[in-house]
């Protein structure tokens, strides 16, 4: 709640706007805006003209948003049940850092030594109070240093599992694409995900992650995501998941019936298509290169239809 706070300097009175919340359980400053020595004030009250007027601008609609988005999903709750506090651990919880890093991701994305600025520079306080000083790379980094990759695994799976118990959509056809993402990890950085390959980027140079995406063609919700070496071909990493994954949209989707995936070309070998024709109630849809079937490709269509062209 906001009020008015005197500060004295060399013994005279200065007047602020304070607003203090419980951060932690104690008592924080989270915004602090001057309004002037006594003469200034009675200037105000008494409606005279003023020659200066400082305003406070924050940043607010967009981190508004995202905590509506949070609402029904609760990241940081879903982060912290599988991490848990520590009995000595003070400041925001893991879930929190997980949570304010995702915001800042959504909005205006910042490395994490200028994550700190940012939200000073924004509503935050009003939104979700925090200690803004905590928010160092530092201490991001020793949050990280808690999560394990199994945990992580289980915090992604009751992500995806919270917005479709939320959503409910329908999932009859899914999508699933991949692609890769460059870094600049020097050569003698020891990884096991960031490997030198085929860029789509044409960064072949540079170390690479690959990245899959399993989402609902209707309501572009995901499902489900992993992660793969940068030196594995697309069509090799989708054999090695696919059981994994109809097995979570069947689980997620109630045991639909009938599933059709849509997959690009990237994703083609006689494996993988083999693989699909032995599920019963599994279909798929994929493009296939017309240098493959030459004479499908010019094959004359009906009349009516006239002649099919390939684009370039």
């Amino acid at each position: 709640m906001a009020h008015f706070h005197v500060k004295r300097k060399k013994g005279r009175p200065y007047l602020y706007v304070r607003e203090i919340v419980r951060v932690g359980g104690k008592p924080t400053v989270t915004s602090q805006v001057y309004v002037g020595s006594p003469e200034r004030v009675r200037e105000l009250v008494e409606g005279a003209e003023v020659e200066e007027v400082r305003l406070k601008v924050e940043a607010f609609g967009a981190l508004w948003l995202a905590q509506q988005l949070d609402a029904g999903i609760d990241l940081a709750g879903i982060v912290d049940e599988i991490v848990v506090r520590g009995a000595r651990e003070r400041g925001p919880t893991v879930g929190e850092y997980f949570l304010f890093a995702v915001w800042n991701r959504m909005i205006e994305a910042k490395s994490k030594r200028a994550l700190a600025a940012w939200y000073r520079a924004s509503a935050i306080a009003q939104i979700r109070p925090v200690q803004i000083e905590e928010l160092t790379s530092e201490r991001y980094w020793e949050k990280w240093e808690r999560v394990s990759e199994a945990e992580l695994e289980r915090i992604a799976r009751r992500f995806f599992e919270r917005i479709w118990e939320r959503e409910r959509p329908q999932a009859e056809c899914l999508l699933f694409d991949t692609s890769n993402y460059y870094t600049f990890m020097a050569s003698q950085t020891p990884s096991e995900l960031a490997k030198r390959g085929k860029s789509k980027a044409g960064r072949h140079q540079l170390r690479q992650i690959g990245v899959g995406l399993l989402m609902a063609r209707e309501s572009r919700l995901p499902l489900h995501y992993t992660l793969y070496p940068g030196n594995v071909h697309d069509s090799k990493h989708f054999r090695a998941v696919m059981d994994e994954m109809f097995a979570l949209a069947c689980g997620l989707t109630h045991g639909a019936e009938r599933l059709t995936v849509v997959i690009d070309k990237g994703m083609n070998a006689k494996a993988n298509m083999a693989w699909l024709d032995e599920r019963e109630g599994v279909h798929f849809v994929t493009s296939y290169s017309p240098y493959f079937a030459r004479e499908l490709a010019m094959m004359e269509l009906a009349p009516s239809l006239g002649r099919f062209e390939w684009g370039g």
